[in-house]
């Protein structure tokens, strides 16, 4: 016997259940496994269609080619105690400079402390990138001329300003993206959390850039979460995600284009996860042969991806053995010039240790400038006496 609300349907109790309703989550999953479109040769694996413009993937080698060296210098110069501190982005090259070249000039973008490559790819000054690794300032260059947030420290907290800042823009009939770069680590903090679910709620046009090189410093991704893939992780806040080879130029390109396209049409945010590797320690401080072998490293040395583009595109007949000599003459006279210019000692003031802590300076801020303003006039004092001394023993 049938209740009357079964009657009313026309089903009963045992047809109900059988009945196939579409699953709400299907069109939020990324890939089952990683979009790739070039294999570890440099051959085409993936639809033609979703190939990047010739000329772009020309940029695209020509960038990590001079990304790579840069990185390379800034280790050297790390050695030589020219910086303070180096986090090397080796090994993930087409992450760094593919995302970069998936935005207009008009996006905003959020790095973390990894992405000095990815900052020298957007064309803002070496020098004024390595500002903060130097220790000489917080920030080298003008975030709002390039539309570029200063290097983040703390894990996502930038995930968070990058949501904030796209809804603002879209609150004001923007078409602006942001997009934030963050580690496999950063996405077991609460800031990632936050800010992807206001994204989602508020249909903000950000694009999460997860870079998973495997390691949140020492810490394995087998500690840091279950889930099939970080990607997946975007289902649980309505947010579509996808999951590509890191080390596949053309597919990093092409599913971040297709990405921050979604953000722009005004559909809300997007999650990218790029399964990559950090090749260099964590930074210079790091011993990373505690945690993973020579092996492990060797192995994806072998997944190299500039090699990979540098051979599809010397296939398809847009690079030759002089075109590529060209990019990695330029690449030396950039890494020649940062030397050069890293080699002069900054001008420091130090009373600029007060400016900008606060918009309007508290009565005891003032009173540690006048502090150290003293104590500087004093020093000054007594080497103009001892210099006036030693010219009257003379």
């Amino acid at each position: 016997m049938t209740t009357t609300r079964q009657a009313v349907r026309g089903t009963t109790p045992r047809s109900r259940r059988t009945v196939k309703r579409p699953d709400p989550a299907a069109a939020l999953l990324p890939s089952p496994e990683p979009v790739r479109l070039l294999d570890e040769t440099g051959a085409l694996v993936g639809p033609t269609g979703d190939q990047p413009d010739v000329a772009k993937l020309v940029e695209l080698h020509r960038r990590m080619v001079v990304g790579r060296r840069f990185d390379v210098q800034c280790t050297a110069l790390t050695k030589q105690g020219r910086l303070a501190v180096y986090p090397s982005s080796r090994g993930q090259e087409a992450c760094q400079v593919g995302a970069v070249l998936a935005l207009r000039p008009t996006d905003w973008m959020f790095p973390t402390y990894r992405e000095s490559m990815a900052l020298v790819s957007r064309d803002i000054d070496p020098v004024e990138v390595l500002t903060l690794l130097r220790g000489d300032w917080h920030c080298g260059y003008d975030p709002a001329a390039h539309r570029t947030a200063p290097q983040c420290t703390p894990l996502a907290t930038q995930t968070v300003h990058a949501a904030g800042l796209a809804y603002g823009e879209a609150r004001q009939g923007r078409d602006t993206v942001a997009l934030v770069f963050i580690g496999d680590g950063a996405t077991s903090e609460g800031d990632f959390h936050e800010a992807v679910n206001f994204a989602a709620v508020f249909k903000a046009p950000v694009v999460f850039f997860v870079q998973n090189n495997k390691y949140a410093i020492s810490v394995p991704l087998s500690k840091q979460t279950a889930a099939p893939s970080l990607a997946h992780k975007g289902v649980g806040y309505g947010v579509p995600a996808e999951q590509v080879d890191g080390n596949d130029p053309l597919a990093v390109l092409s599913v971040v284009n297709a990405a921050v396209a979604h953000a722009r049409a005004g559909r809300g945010p997007y999650l990218v996860e790029a399964h990559t590797y950090r090749i260099e320690p964590h930074t210079n401080a790091d011993d990373a042969t505690r945690y993973r072998t020579g092996d492990e490293v060797e192995t994806w040395l072998g997944r190299d991806p500039i090699a990979r583009l540098e051979t599809y595109l010397r296939g398809v007949g847009a690079l030759d053995d002089a075109a590529v000599a060209a990019v990695h003459d330029r690449a030396e006279a950039y890494a020649a010039d940062l030397r050069t210019r890293m080699a002069e000692e900054p001008a420091v003031d130090p009373l600029s240790l007060f400016d900008h802590v606060y918009a309007e300076p508290t009565p005891q801020l003032r009173e540690q400038r006048e502090q150290v303003r003293a104590e500087l006039a004093a020093e000054t004092e007594l080497a103009a006496e001892a210099e006036l001394a030693g010219e009257g023993e003379r």
